[in-house]
């Protein structure tokens, strides 16, 4: 079991994205779009299509937006062409900023991105200025388990899966995973009968950067701008702050 402090802040994070649902959504079925048209159609030769129809389960998003994401990608249809590209830089402080986006305009999204920057006190960087910091890494939330699971069954079932680090916070049990181990984690403890809230793909950094009064609440405003961005599908930042700043928003 290792400390939580490493992932708090992530947890708060996302639980503040959560509350945009519309927005969420959106983004996840153009990423369902993406990944079937940069692969198979079908989840089961389409690992990464796999994982984000998982995050669409968690976020119970509609069977039917699912279906019409996936026939934009094959055409069935009508849809945009969508292309991804990172951006990376720094917020107030010196906390870097990695952003994953899915356009179908890149001068949009690049003229959108830089503006977001300059008004909180950033700014952007070439490309590998921060990307180092970030490691890919799977992320499964366990937020409650069926009555006949023991928790020690769960953590024994994800570890012999190949789960590198669990861990557990306010009834959150957490299992963070290599991303090729990911979809066998996922299978294995579906088997068991436990279904996660949260279930991704996401990027983690090697190193944090403290961060606290005004200049906390200025970054949590640009990050803000940023996933509010339609472009902008995932924003990584390796800041560390009181929760409290992160929850009363």
């Amino acid at each position: 079991m290792a400390g939580h402090s490493k992932w708090a802040n992530t947890k708060h994070r996302k639980e503040r994205q959560d509350r945009k649902k519309s927005g969420r959504f959106a983004k996840i079925l153009k990423e369902i779009t993406l990944q079937a048209r940069s692969g198979s159609p079908d989840p089961e030769n389409n690992a990464a299509l796999a994982q984000v129809l998982e995050r669409a389960r968690a976020a119970n998003i509609p069977k039917d937006n699912i279906e019409k994401a996936i026939k934009r990608a094959t055409g069935e249809l009508g849809g945009l062409l969508y292309e991804e590209a990172l951006y990376e830089g720094y917020g107030v402080g010196g906390v870097a900023i990695l952003l994953r986006v899915v356009t179908d305009n890149r001068n949009r999204a690049a003229a959108a991105i830089r503006r977001i920057f300059t008004t909180y006190g950033g700014n952007l960087g070439a490309a590998g200025s921060v990307a180092w910091i970030f490691e890919r890494k799977g992320l499964l939330a366990i937020e409650k388990l069926p009555e006949d699971i023991d928790k020690d069954d769960l953590m024994m079932t994800a570890i012999e899966l190949g789960a590198q680090d669990i861990y557990e916070d306010d009834g959150v049990i957490e299992i963070i995973c290599e991303p090729t181990q990911f979809m066998a984690i996922m299978r294995g403890i579906r088997k068991i009968g436990v279904v996660p809230v949260r279930a991704e793909n996401t990027m983690i950094p090697q190193t944090t950067v403290r961060i606290e009064g005004q200049r906390a609440k200025r970054l949590l405003k640009m990050i803000d701008a940023l996933d509010n961005n339609e472009d902008v599908q995932e924003v990584f930042a390796n800041f560390d702050m009181p929760d409290e700043l992160l929850v009363d928003v």
